[in-house]
Parts: structure tokens; sequence; C-alpha cells
């Protein structure tokens, strides 16, 4: 195809995965409003949703041979959702506060299963491990935050259950639900399903086209351009809890929305396709993303919160990031 046609299929394909995405995580949420799921899976399938653009590019791009594209949406969209959701919003509101148990349970689960998956790209661990070990991570995390949502049980005393509670941010989990029609929002859920795959498959070709047409390193369509369109859904969502000074809500979204990108995106993938061996630049783009997520977390953990030199640091490190990929790529 033409270098102008290819633009125009990239530019629609773009507009129709974002609004399918969206679409597709407000559909989602009231499914599970409605069937009264608890508020912790609500949040992890939204997440996934919200995360929907980032997955299928990266899915694709693995599944044609574009092993450096797929792995970058993945790596540059996570550390561009720490910029843009908790360095962006520490700018604008001046500060990202949460309780230190919240920090400790979100930033745990995230640091964690990025370590794992670092380990894979440094070729130290197989995808089945990888995905073994993130099972292991996760399932405890739904567990504890979804027992959480519901009665006191016997075998935790009032103060741990207390302490419970304040590490899930003070989460309100009672909806009133007055419809309980489930039928129509689910029915729109497979189109959106497809709109945002087939829209994924049309941005990754397209880019890819247009990256060989005008010599455009790899490292830079998938880290950069890719990763930060395919996260605006996040962005937006972050800085609105952000200016709504939600900062628990705010690092539970963050936190969930790259780990589904690392096991998602890489680590289940690694089992059915040929990650072809990371690159250097790719290894290094996942020890920055472990880097920045350390840095995050340690701002977050001071005792008065990120301010906005934290944010400012943040946005500075993506910065960079996207420089390397450039100047490397």
């Amino acid at each position: 195809m033409s270098a102008a046609v290819a633009l125009l299929v990239f530019a629609v394909s773009l507009v129709a995965t974002l609004y399918a995405a969206a679409v597709f995580a407000e559909r989602l949420d009231v499914v599970g409003h409605r069937l009264e799921l608890p508020e912790a899976l609500i949040g992890v399938l939204t997440a996934v949703a919200a995360d929907a653009p980032e997955l299928s590019s990266a899915v694709v791009a693995l599944a044609t041979g574009a092993s450096a594209v797929g792995v970058g949406v993945v790596v540059g969209s996570n550390v561009f959702n720490i910029a843009a959701m908790l360095g962006v919003s520490a700018v604008l509101v001046g500060r990202v506060r949460l309780a230190p148990e919240a920090l400790a349970l979100e930033g745990g689960v995230a640091l964690l299963v990025t370590i794992v998956v670092t380990l894979l790209a440094f070729g130290v661990l197989p995808a089945w491990a990888t995905v073994l070990l993130c099972v292991l991570v996760l399932v405890p995390y739904v567990l504890v935050v979804s027992v959480a949502e519901g009665e006191r049980p016997a075998v935790l005393s009032p103060h741990n259950w207390r302490r419970l509670r304040r590490a899930l941010g003070g989460r309100d989990i009672r909806h009133a639900v007055a419809d309980r029609d489930v039928w129509g929002p689910l029915l729109v859920l497979p189109p959106a399903v497809a709109a945002i795959v087939l829209g994924s498959i049309g941005m990754v070709h397209s880019a890819l086209d247009l990256a060989g047409r005008w010599g455009v390193p790899d490292a830079v369509v998938g880290a950069v351009l890719l990763a930060v369109l395919t996260s605006l859904p996040n962005a937006y969502t972050g800085v609105r809890l952000g200016r709504a000074r939600r900062g628990a809500a705010l690092v539970s979204e963050t936190m969930n929305s790259n780990t589904i990108n690392l096991v998602g995106g890489i680590a289940v993938p690694a089992l059915f396709v040929s990650l072809g061996g990371f690159s250097t630049l790719a290894a290094v783009d996942a020890a920055w993303l472990l880097g920045v997520t350390v840095l995050a977390i340690a701002l977050l953990a001071r005792w008065h919160g990120m301010g906005r030199r934290g944010g400012l640091l943040l946005i500075a490190a993506w910065a960079v990031f996207a420089v390397v990929q450039g100047v490397w790529g």
C-alpha cells in the first residue's frame, strides 16, 4: 500500500481500537455490577479492557514475527503508564498519597511480576516458569482483595481486618443495582473485542509498513509510537483519578495495568510464540522498567507521598527511555 493509504489505515485503526476499548470497558463494568461480582474482580476486568489495545497490538506483532515491536509495546506502555498516570497526576494536583498498606500490596505485586518478566528477558527463566511464578503471585492477590470485600472472616482479628481494608484503599464495594439486565451490555462485548483485534491488526501492519518506508527502527515503532497511542485510555483514567485525589485507586489502576500487560503481552505469548531471543535493547528496556517501577514505589513510600518533583522525575525517566529507543534502536 502507498504511504498515504498506510497513514489512513493507521489513523482509522487507532480511532476504532481506542473507541472499542472504551465501549468494552464501560459495558464490562456494567455487566460486573449487575452480576454483583466482587469489586476487585470488576477492577481487574476493567483494567484488562483498558489494556486491550496494548495487549492486542503486542500479540499481533508477536504473531507476525515482529517480536521487537511486540515486546516494545508492552515495556514502552508500562514505562509510559507510570509517567502519564502517576507522574502527570502528581504534577497536576501537587501530591499523590496512599496508605502504606495499600502501596505494599499493589506495588509489591507489580514489582514481583516485573522482576519475574525481567528474568525472562535476560534468559534466566523459561516461559513456563515465568507464567507459573506470575500465577503464584497473582492468585493470592485476587483472593485477598476478594475476601476483603465481604464479611470479616473468622480467622482474621478485627485489627488485621481493618489493616487489610486499609490496604485496599477503603474501597466501597456495594453498588445499588437498579437494572439487572445482563444480556444487553453482554452482547456488545464480542463486537467490541472484534473491533479491538481488527484495529490492532491494522495499526501494527500499517505502522510496520510506514516504518519500513521511512527507516524508523522497530524499537521506536513499538516502545514509543504504538506504546504511547495504545496507552491513552489508561493515561486518561489515571489523570482523572489523580485529579479526584484518589491515590489508592490511581496506584492500583497503574500497577494492575502494568502487571496485566507483562503477563498477557509477554509471559503468556512466550509459551506459544518464539520471542526470537531478547535483543540487548529489549533487555535494557526491561531493566529500565524495573528501575522505574522501583523508583515510583520509593517516591510513593515517602511519608508525605510523591510530590511534583517526583512526578517530574518519572516523566523525565520516560523521556530518556524514548530517546534511547531512537538512538540505540
